[in-house]
């Protein structure tokens, strides 16, 4: 119940039962009630900001059926423009009965951000990750390891190799099945180029919405997936799966220039 995306929110869908919060427990209850499994739920702070805020349901979600609910501090209005109201989210969590687990969403970037949430707020069951593993996917052993990996050029290569061979099993390797994978990849490649080696920071952790300058890397292919350009992103592609078809384009499905900026609404 958090997803703010047009297509979506137009068929009375993801964030939009934010304004129906009827609809939303009609919806947990019957579901909580036909499977055996636990129900969660995942929501916005509110669909326009500043009204009909979700800490006036938080009291009664558990007794529509849900076992936990993750709260993403923005407004379906707000988007991803401004941080994260993480203030807002600990409120959630202490309004919350015992019965239902509140999980805090927005921002964790770094084993800092997840430390420092945790702490200000025992209330939380835990944190969710969410752009910050599209972004850096070895965040969760940061987490683990408790300390900043300055991962090298290589290693994130071979992180991109094991998503293309996973990709090809899956999809097969046949041109659609590469092609496929391509398309995949390249809108993953969208997001990691947002990362800053930590070698290169000169503030550590580095900010999920930090807008760093063009930098070199240490080595050509860091500086190659630093860059914001589709084609280098193809160029990329190509390094693992080959040449992409004559004509072939590519723009990312999401259409975000990346890091703060509102995109609706």
């Amino acid at each position: 119940m958090g997803c703010p995306i047009d297509i979506v929110v137009n068929k009375g869908a993801g964030s939009a039962l934010l304004t129906k919060p009827m609809r939303m427990k009609n919806i947990v209850d019957v579901a909580s009630s036909t499977v055996e499994k636990p129900i969660t739920i995942k929501v916005r702070t509110a669909y326009f900001e500043g009204k009909n805020r979700i800490d006036s349901l938080i009291a009664d979600m558990g007794s529509w059926g849900a076992s936990a609910v993750t709260v993403h501090g923005r407004s379906r209005q707000q988007r991803y423009s401004k941080l994260a109201d993480w203030e807002y989210i600990y409120q959630c969590g202490r309004k919350a009965p015992k019965t239902l687990q509140v999980v805090g969403n927005g921002d964790v970037f770094s084993f800092v951000d997840w430390n420092n949430h945790r702490t200000a707020c025992p209330e939380l069951a835990t944190c969710m990750v969410a752009r910050g593993a599209l972004i850096k996917p070895w965040i969760f052993t940061e987490i683990k390891e408790q300390r900043h990996w300055d991962i090298s050029s290589g290693e994130r290569l071979n992180i991109l190799k094991d998503f293309v061979h996973f990709g090809l099993e899956h999809w097969g390797s046949d041109t659609k099945g590469v092609e496929t994978t391509r398309r995949f990849l390249l809108e993953w490649l969208s997001y990691t180029c947002r990362y800053v080696p930590v070698g290169l920071l000169e503030v550590i952790p580095q900010r999920i919405n930090w807008r760093p300058p063009s930098y070199y890397g240490r080595d050509e292919l860091e500086t190659l997936m630093a860059s914001d350009s589709a084609a280098d992103w193809i160029r990329i592609s190509e390094m693992l799966l080959g040449k992409v078809p004559v004509g072939f384009t590519f723009a990312p499905k999401h259409k975000s220039n990346a890091y703060d900026r509102a995109e609706n609404g």
